[in-house]
């Protein structure tokens, strides 16, 4: 069995913290080749059956260094196809996923509409890093499927992002007629694959946060140390010290409830998007922080401080904006109450 700590620690030797944003394919091939994908495949489907925090730890490292290989959506893609009960030569999809090939699932809404003869039209959103995929996982009226981007009536349309450490693609149906074998789910079966789906998605995605939120908070303490006003470090000013303190505090109440979270497999639904409403909140705190704290040279193109940033600003919205997040949960929880 594979200890947590042996996959933190290779990950932070495969990606070390002081090269952000490494290339892409070479990051995706290496992931490959380090056995990512098949971290969360069951043992019976020839994976490793590792637990929830396992692919947490991972993709809290991956988060610390603006990982632009595309590992979330990858999963998540797979572990749509872990769940099916439908899809004809499922053994053969997770062979090819597990090995490198990229089928991600998308990660924004989808607007699309069936019409009678059974064909789709309309927009997929949110397909990270769609020039890499082999198909996608998408969510239609008629249920869950594997749509192969070279079918007929598909086409994969790059959306500008302000994060220059991912590529975002809108998925364009036209009179795409899906393919009964490609079906994950029926459209009745969709609700429960959603509910598997969900959880991970936000979880995963919470983890990134904190991982950059912890790298962004240890670069800026490094710099408030090594930069000087008034021939004393700005570390010994201490509004400047309550203003970092204020940033641990936001990280730390959040990355416990992140653990927390990954290691109670009855951990609501909706319990674990609060944490990544509060996991994104707190990153994008922690980054303007980290920007004001930086004073001007944190203002410029030339210092990583924006990457991060950007980073957190793409992530609020992903699988849900904040806004939406915290009036579900809220809501929720008000419910409970009466």
């Amino acid at each position: 069995m594979i200890e947590l700590n042996e996959l933190t620690d290779a990950a932070q030797k495969a990606f070390p913290a002081d090269k952000l944003s490494p290339a892409r394919d070479a990051s995706w091939e290496l992931t490959a080749e380090m056995g990512w994908m098949m971290v969360r495949l069951p043992e019976d489907d020839g994976g490793l059956g590792l637990d929830r925090e396992a692919s947490t730890a991972i993709h809290f490292e991956m988060g610390r260094v603006l990982s632009c290989a595309p590992l979330i959506p990858a999963q998540l893609g797979l572990q749509a196809v872990i769940a099916s009960q439908t899809l004809a030569e499922r053994a053969d999809w997770l062979e090819r996923l597990s090995a490198g090939e990229y089928a991600p699932l998308h990660m924004l809404p989808a607007n699309v509409d069936v019409a009678a003869d059974g064909t789709v039209s309309g927009t997929v959103g949110g397909v990270l890093e769609g020039d890499m995929a082999v198909a996608v996982v998408a969510k239609l009226p008629t249920g869950y499927a594997l749509i192969p981007t070279d079918a007929e009536g598909v086409e994969l349309i790059e959306r500008p992002v302000w994060d220059p450490s991912r590529r975002l693609f809108d998925l364009v149906l036209t009179g795409y007629a899906p393919d009964p074998a490609l079906m994950l789910s029926d459209a009745e079966g969709a609700a429960a694959l959603h509910d598997i789906l969900g959880p991970e998605a936000h979880l995963a995605l919470a983890a990134d946060c904190l991982g950059g939120a912890t790298a962004a908070l240890a670069l800026t303490v490094e710099y408030l140390g090594m930069r000087k006003q008034f021939d004393r470090p700005l570390a010994m000013f201490q509004a400047l010290k309550h203003r970092v303190a204020d940033m641990k505090i936001r990280i730390t109440t959040a990355e416990a409830l992140l653990w927390s979270r990954a290691r109670d497999p009855q951990a609501a639904r909706l319990q674990i998007a609060g944490l990544k409403a509060l996991a994104t909140d707190v990153y994008q705190f922690v980054t303007e922080e980290m920007i004001q704290l930086h004073g001007g040279i944190g203002l410029t193109e030339e210092h990583q401080c924006h990457l991060f940033m950007k980073r957190a600003m793409l992530n609020l919205q992903l699988c849900g904006s904040l806004d939406w997040l915290n009036e579900r949960v809220g809501a929720e929880a008000l419910a409970a109450l009466s």
